[in-house]
């Protein structure tokens, strides 16, 4: 059932909680008045740095010196920003400029400049998803509670990144010629050794290689028709035995049987080569095919290495990818942070809907019957007469003891509270600050 009929029983139970609307909507305001004499000022200062794309397109030069996709463009910012928001590029920043010296720690000190700095890449028209778009600048932010420091930090960001830009472009580039040329001479002496090893085994194998199969062939057949010749020739004495004498017979038949063997001898070497041929053939095929791929990789070495050359060139020359100031930091000349005024107003009215609702919330979580209207509306009965509540004038006067005592004690409490207010902030006139003749801090 619903506590409250009518508008002046809500101003009735106001009027009850008058005492503790008071109570909380001063100590309210006495807080929010130090919530916001606490809120120090912050200054934002902004550095661009511009991405100027390289002179030399695509079209010009080879892969390695051509314009960077946007991919691989935002991957060398990325590095830049990680390497200019790490821990001992900001104790440097932290100890050139002496940020933060209240702070407990100096790792809470680290994590206050890092929190104050903010990186974004510019990609003009480009959505936060298209990671391809080359970024055309970086933006450099630093909020901090002075003006100077602020500008001062952002400037020494952004020479930081020109200078990280410039040294790691110079770095890898040497790198990149330094590892081409390594890996040039190390090929070259693979193909010293594979040319040596081809040498070798040609010299090893010259019987059997496949230059020379043709030759031993026809070697072969030449060798079988002489072996047949010898063969008539014997059998040719062997039949005329009767017209030649015995020894001049078995001499010449010694001399022929000699010359058959040798025939057979040679005859069986040149078909064992004959034999091994396909073998000799597969294993000189291979280490022809890997001379050949150590010899087109020493042409892809030697392109790239032309490649790192011509980027070296265009380094020095400035003709390459350059980060270049586009806008440098000034001390702002106002604050971005809320005014006190604003922060204590705000405060002072959430304080008095807070005190008006935790009243009526104490009235509704304890309801009682105070009206004969509340008892006919909640119970059906109407009263015959309302009595009301007859005080002495011993309760009004500890009534109004109770009153006077609670109200001096929040003005003596709103009155501490402004003055430690005012003594941590040296800042005599905070209160004229927030009356409401003035315009701002």
């Amino acid at each position: 059932m619903s506590q409250f009929q009518s508008l002046s029983e809500v101003f009735a139970a106001l009027r009850r909680r008058a005492f503790l609307i008071v109570l909380v909507f001063v100590l309210g305001c006495a807080a929010s008045v130090f919530i916001a004499s606490q809120q120090g000022k912050l200054f934002e200062a902004t550095a661009v740095v511009q991405i100027e794309d390289a002179r030399v397109t695509e079209d010009m030069t080879d892969s390695m010196t051509a314009q960077a996709t946007g991919r691989e463009a935002s991957r060398r910012v990325r590095l830049i920003e990680q390497r200019l928001m790490a821990r001992d590029n900001l104790i440097e920043i932290l100890d050139t400029f002496d940020l933060f010296p209240d702070a407990v720690s100096f790792s809470e000190r680290v994590f206050m400049l890092r929190s104050a700095i903010t990186l974004d890449e510019l990609r003009g028209n480009a959505q936060p998803w298209q990671t391809d778009v080359v970024p055309s600048g970086l933006s450099i932010t630093v909020r901090l509670d002075d003006p100077e420091d602020a500008a001062a930090v952002a400037n020494e960001l952004m020479g930081s990144v020109i200078a990280q830009a410039r040294s790691r472009s110079a770095t890898r580039t040497a790198e990149t010629l330094s590892f081409f040329d390594a890996e040039a001479a190390r090929v070259a002496t693979e193909i010293s050794e594979a040319e040596n090893e081809i040498a070798d085994f040609k010299r090893e194998n010259s019987d059997a290689l496949p230059e020379g199969l043709e030759a031993l062939r026809t070697q072969l057949a030449a060798l079988r028709d002489q072996l047949l010749t010898l063969d008539r020739e014997i059998l040719a004495l062997e039949n005329n035995a009767a017209r030649l004498r015995a020894a001049s017979q078995e001499r010449q038949v010694d001399l022929l049987n000699e010359q058959k063997g040798l025939i057979e001898a040679r005859i069986d070497r040149i078909e064992a080569d004959i034999a091994r041929a396909p073998e000799i053939e597969r294993t000189l095929a291979g280490l022809e095919r890997e001379l050949d791929q150590l010899q087109e990789r020493y042409s892809v070495v030697g392109r790239r290495r032309a490649d790192a050359e011509m980027a070296q060139v265009l380094l020095e020359r400035e003709a390459s990818d350059r980060y270049e100031v586009l806008e440098t930091a000034l001390p702002p000349e106002t604050s971005i942070s809320r005014s006190k005024r604003k922060v204590a107003a705000a405060g002072g009215v959430a304080s008095l809907f807070l005190a008006l609702g935790l009243a009526l919330l104490l009235e509704i979580a304890r309801p009682v019957i105070r009206t004969p209207a509340q008892m006919e509306h909640q119970l059906g009965i109407v009263p015959v007469v309302s009595i009301p509540t007859v005080r002495s004038r011993r309760d009004h006067s500890r009534r109004r003891w109770l009153w006077t005592g609670g109200l001096l004690a929040l003005v003596f409490a709103v009155i501490a509270a402004l003055r430690a207010v005012s003594a941590g902030l040296g800042d005599a006139g905070l209160i004229e600050r927030l009356l409401p003749g003035r315009t701002e801090f």
